[in-house]
């Protein structure tokens, strides 16, 4: 078990909120539906698709919780494991909150309340700081500030995974991306939003991801240009690239007319797959495409329900080791699995 003083494989620099909803018909009037506010965030996705591998001793957030915290959602989150989440209280405001507005199958998302933003700094003089791998969701612009706050602090090099904001995913920012790129470990857009960057046209098809993949790459991803890019692609899966090898695709978890079936919302299932992926990077000492599988696997999870996958139990493993199971079923179970269909179909692991 990793020592409360050691540094954490993962920390996200993204935020908690508290979800709340509406829901109304194709004409704008209320349908009666309800949903109670839920947990929600980029960040807190993200650590959670860490933490169905890693235990909370390993990873963690921060979470600013106001005046307002609700309790059913302080003891969901303590279900997870309480040491991963470093709280901020201020008794002199709310927590963040947003509003999901249904319009018919359209989504609309605002903030109710001012965003706290998170920086490599807050971390410092914590049980989270100097972390082996961040992750952060942002501008591009934003993103250059983040690596500029890591590199003032002597001896820290952290793996980045970087995952950009949809909503700036746009041309203009593009060399804001540029100029931050040779800092990134890993840029993963979902292919939207890495063709909308790129002024390519839509819709995404594996022959523009993999273009819009090499036009990444060529603009020099990580140190030396020895990153990764990783395209999430929904029900195509994930395509990853780095410079000298050809493009790897792995499949999604639940593909095809079966596992159409067991997808009920994919909210968040793109933050949740780059803490899969970053804790794959941990088990899989830096491979990336290995790291792509325990990614799949996280994003596997999420999208089976409403909120966040639940940790319903442990299993035994020749009556020793024991490995815990998400709503219930094991990872490590579905990560062979993967790998076998994988095998199969490449003729390879």
């Amino acid at each position: 078990m990793a020592s409360r003083d050691a540094p954490r494989d993962f920390v996200s620099l993204g935020m908690f909120i508290i979800d709340e909803f509406s829901f109304a018909d194709e004409d704008g009037n209320p349908t009666g539906k309800t949903l109670a506010p839920q947990i929600g965030g980029g960040g807190t996705y993200a650590a959670i698709g860490a933490r169905i591998w890693l235990p909370p001793s390993r990873l963690g957030m921060i979470i600013d919780r106001g005046n307002d915290f609700p309790q059913h959602i302080q003891e969901a989150l303590d279900a997870y494991g309480a040491d991963m989440w470093l709280y901020r209280d201020n008794p002199d405001r709310g927590t963040t909150r947003a509003i999901n507005a249904y319009r018919g199958e359209h989504r609309g998302f605002e903030y109710l309340t001012p965003r706290i933003r998170i920086s490599p700094r807050d971390l410092a003089g914590t049980r989270l700081a100097r972390p082996r791998i961040i992750h952060f969701i942002c501008s591009p612009t934003r993103a250059g500030a983040i690596v500029s706050e890591v590199k003032q602090e002597n001896g820290w090099h952290p793996t980045t995974v970087y995952e950009p904001i949809p909503d700036r995913c746009v041309p203009e920012e593009l060399p804001a991306l540029k100029d931050v790129l040779p800092d990134i470990s890993v840029l993963s857009p979902n292919a939207e939003e890495a063709l909308s960057l790129l002024s390519m046209p839509l819709p995404p098809t594996k022959e523009l991801i993999e273009e819009a993949c090499r036009r990444f790459l060529e603009m020099g991803v990580g140190p030396d240009g020895n990153g990764a890019v990783v395209i999430r692609s929904g029900a195509m899966g994930a395509c990853i690239a780095q410079k000298g090898q050809p493009f790897n695709w792995v499949d999604a978890y639940w593909s095809g007319p079966e596992g159409a079936s067991k997808v009920v919302d994919v909210t968040g299932a793109g933050n949740s797959f780059l803490g899969g992926l970053a804790a794959g990077l941990v088990l899989a000492n830096g491979d990336v495409r290995k790291a792509t599988l325990y990614a799949t696997v996280s994003a596997s999870f999420t999208i089976e329900q409403e909120g966040l996958p639940r940790l319903t139990g442990t299993s035994n493993v020749k009556g020793e080791q024991q490995l815990e199971e998400w709503n219930g079923d094991s990872p490590h179970r579905r990560l062979r699995e993967l790998q076998d269909r994988l095998a199969r179909t490449k003729g390879t692991k």
